[in-house]
């Protein structure tokens, strides 16, 4: 039995944390900068819900393969989230630089792609856990957030093919549109 639990205990020990904020939860409020279209903008979490749900997705560099298609995809769909009443915002530990090049080119000025410090990180629990040039990245992790603050739905995959569709879906079940 010592055995077992020992097993146990050391292969819970060892596993990944989940790395999301559950259905129902407060999603932490945030002030950052971002860049649409290469222009420099302030990104206040609880303003953009003032019009409606928010899609925050979380991405782990610009400039990379799944990061770039993911941006891409969000771009080719964003009128489909306005029309159901979403704001689309990306998100990652990218400086605002690199964000503001990212922004005019993967997102075709479409949405507001931010930089989320180490608090941003933490409150949604989306750390990755290793680094890209030097700094750490995040989870890809797709947010529905409601216009009450409160997460509607996640969906965490590495792989970036469907968070577009899951988010969209999530958002039209919220709003009825």
């Amino acid at each position: 039995m010592r055995r077992l639990l020992a097993a146990v205990t050391a292969l819970t020990l060892a596993a990944p944390a989940a790395a999301t904020l559950a259905p129902g939860a407060k999603a932490p409020d945030f002030s950052t900068r971002g860049a649409i279209a290469g222009k420099v903008v302030p990104v206040r979490l609880s303003e953009q819900l003032k019009r409606g749900p928010v899609v925050l997705y979380f991405f782990p560099a610009a400039f990379t393969g799944g990061c770039n298609a993911e941006a891409r995809a969000f771009a080719e769909k964003v009128d489909a989230f306005r029309a159901a009443g979403a704001t689309v915002i990306g998100m990652s530990a990218d400086n605002v630089p690199d964000l503001q090049r990212f922004s005019s080119t993967e997102c075709a000025g479409k949405f507001a792609v931010a930089s989320a410090g180490p608090k941003v990180v933490a409150g949604y629990d989306v750390a990755l856990g290793k680094q890209i040039k030097g700094r750490q990245v995040t989870s890809r992790t797709s947010y529905v957030i409601g216009r009450d603050g409160r997460i509607a739905s996640v969906w965490s995959d590495m792989n970036p093919a469907e968070h577009v569709t899951r988010s969209l879906d999530a958002v039209r079940r919220l709003t009825g549109r």
